[in-house]
């Protein structure tokens, strides 16, 4: 996460203080794309689902594995976990480079997150993925 290239320079300091280890993922829904392979069973990206209230919490893709349509398959298998667990919608505030994706996956602008200094000091566009029931 902290090695992402869309948190590289004046991002950094927003997942600074972020750590993904033993005690978020017993707070959190987390879950991990393992390559095969080729990619040696490295993690290739991750997420993690809060329930409540319902948000995606992280979502982040290794850089070099981009564009190949991990971000899309964590995308469906967090819509899937939120259907399983009879959620509508997922509140997603995204990282201003990551803004794109979320529209090409399905996510629907709902408003602003404001800035936060020192850690984030820029707005941030929210969203919301509406999961439709089964």
């Amino acid at each position: 996460m902290r090695g992402s290239g869309a948190y590289a320079g004046k991002y950094a300091a927003a997942v600074a203080g972020y750590r993904v280890g033993p005690d978020y993922i017993e707070a959190h829904r987390a879950f991990v794309a393992v390559g095969a392979d080729e990619q040696g069973g490295r993690v290739l990206g991750f997420y993690s689902l809060v329930l409540a209230p319902p948000e995606l919490d992280l979502l982040f893709v290794a850089d070099e594995v981009q564009g190949r349509g991990i971000g899309r398959l964590l995308v469906a298998h967090m819509q899937s976990e939120a259907r399983a667990a009879g959620l509508d919608r997922v509140k997603v505030v995204s990282h201003l480079p990551a803004e794109d994706f979320y529209h090409r996956v399905g996510a629907v602008r709902t408003g602003t997150a404001l800035a936060y200094p020192p850690a984030v000091p820029w707005d941030r566009p929210e969203f919301e993925f509406r999961i439709p029931s089964a």
